[in-house]
């Protein structure tokens, strides 16, 4: 029996995957694997080799011959591809869109679910993406599906985007917002679900340290729940 568990945490864009799954990690003195870095590094790739977004046999070549790693040194996570540190390069609104497009392709994602797999099948792992608790561990420990109002994560998105110095219209990001939501739920490659039995975490009026203690609230019952079980 893993003596720590796997847990994953899901949720549309702006919903704070990235910077809950990060402090519920430090919490519990677990790893944190942040799947979507894995698919900006594949979109970042991309662009530097100037393969063609709609070009998915020649992306998933792309995906098959690099090598990711994610990395934990001096309390952040670096990602470092083919032994080159691109953590700075990968946040950009160009790879966003990037990785947006290659992570529908099969012939990536395949790959990088089972490279995600054999990072935290030993437990001990906070996970977060958009099908984590759906596809690349249907059977983790505590299945995580956070949200928020529309407004909330647009308003999130647009200080995150004014604090790197890219300005731009709130009304824009809202509706951008909102356009991801629906690619991320209609498209046909692990669209974004929420698992059946996933505890649904609404932090509309929630900062990321409260969001972050009621998942160690809730990793803490499951714990004691595997412990009493045996499972």
């Amino acid at each position: 029996m893993k003596s720590k568990l796997i847990i994953a945490i899901d949720g549309p864009v702006g919903s704070g995957k990235s910077t809950v799954a990060r402090r519920v990690a430090e919490l519990l003195g677990y790893t944190h694997l942040d799947s979507g870095a894995m698919y900006r590094a594949i979109g970042w790739k991309a662009l530097c080799e100037k393969i063609p977004l709609d070009s998915p046999d020649a992306l998933a070549a792309l995906a098959g011959r690099v090598r990711i790693d994610l990395v934990w040194r001096d309390g952040k996570q670096h990602v470092i591809l083919d032994g080159e540190d691109i953590t700075n390069w990968i946040r950009t609104t160009e790879v966003s869109h990037a990785a947006s497009v290659v992570a529908v392709i099969p012939g990536v994602r395949h790959p990088l679910v089972a490279e995600q797999r054999r990072a935290g099948e030993q437990g001990g792992v906070v996970m977060e993406g958009r099908d984590i608790g759906s596809v690349v561990f249907p059977h983790a420990d505590l299945k995580i599906y956070l949200d928020a109002s529309p407004e909330v994560r647009a308003r999130r998105r647009w200080q995150e985007l004014s604090e790197k110095g890219e300005a731009s219209d709130p009304l824009l990001v809202l509706a951008d917002v909102r356009a991801r939501d629906q690619r991320d739920r209609e498209r046909k490659m692990s669209p974004l679900v929420r698992a059946a039995d996933a505890v649904v975490v609404d932090n509309s009026a929630m900062d990321a340290e409260e969001t972050a203690r009621v998942i160690v609230m809730l990793a803490g019952e499951r714990a004691k729940g595997k412990a009493v079980t045996g499972d």
